[in-house]
């Protein structure tokens, strides 16, 4: 018999990719959509809506499809769950005093803590996602020049330590200068205000902290990323090689050849 696997989708695309590699894997696959998650339709067994303040009726849900594993994909935005806050069902409520507060660890313990105690556990990304992340090498035409190489370690080692804070793990920055580091806005706004501070000629740094919990989270960049660094005038994105997701791939690549943008991906100890 088939173990059933609980699927927490947030936004995107990414949530029917990893409902279609768990269903090949062998799991019957019950999606929880939090947010506009298309084609799942097509390769979840079921779908159910779902609401961040209505974490009761989730664990009902796990609970009642004798679901053994969940697993994590999408983007549920952090704003999203501090305006909910207030008005989260009991679960809801208890899960955020468990956390003691709203943090990115905190919550990630909390709900780990939660789901165990109904004997399910949360499974690590990656195996779901491996043709994904980005291996080391320059995927564009364009290299960047020695001046962007020094932003290029620079940030990747910001944005390691920044991610080891609690803050997000994208830093824009030129020369030397850093304009922007990743907060509750996500990836692309963060790269439209520090491209906004920086001018033309940015580089974007994408990296993962140390200790990164990837069973609620993979660093993903895709099409969205590409169009806010051409449009911010942006030199060069550089990821963190094997630990960041890279979506649409062949999509990306050709824009950012289009608009002189360089995509490099370097391990962390290149820096």
């Amino acid at each position: 018999m088939e173990q059933a696997l609980g699927l927490m989708c947030g936004a995107g695309a990414l949530p029917a990719y990893v409902a279609s590699e768990a269903r090949r894997q062998g799991w019957r696959v019950i999606a929880f959509s939090f947010a506009e998650a298309p084609g799942l339709e097509g390769v979840a067994h079921r779908a159910i809506p779902s609401r961040l303040t209505d974490i009761g009726a989730v664990l009902e849900g796990l609970r009642r499809e004798r679901v053994s594993a969940v697993l994590f994909a999408g983007k549920l935005w952090k704003g999203d769950v501090l305006a909910g806050a207030a008005a989260a069902d009991p679960a809801g409520q208890q899960l955020m005093r468990a956390a003691g507060g709203l943090t990115d660890s905190g919550l990630a313990q909390a709900v780990a803590g939660t789901l165990a105690g109904l004997g399910i556990e949360v499974l690590d990304q990656r195996p779901f996602l491996a043709p994904l992340l980005v291996a080391p090498g320059l995927l564009t035409p364009r290299a960047p020049s020695d001046a962007e190489w020094k932003d290029i370690r620079l940030g990747l080692s910001l944005a390691r330590q920044r991610g080891g804070l609690g803050a997000g793990q994208t830093v824009v920055l030129k020369h030397g200068v850093v304009a922007a580091v990743e907060g509750i806005e996500g990836t692309t706004e963060t790269i439209r205000r520090g491209c906004g501070l920086a001018g033309p000629g940015a580089v974007v740094v994408k990296a993962v902290a140390a200790r990164h919990d990837y069973r609620f989270d993979v660093p993903a960049v895709g099409e969205e990323t590409v169009s806010a660094l051409a449009q911010g005038g942006a030199a060069v994105l550089a990821l963190e090689a094997g630990k960041v997701l890279l979506l649409d791939r062949e999509a990306v690549v050709a824009k950012a050849g289009r608009d002189g943008i360089a995509i490099v991906s370097l391990e962390a100890d290149a820096a």
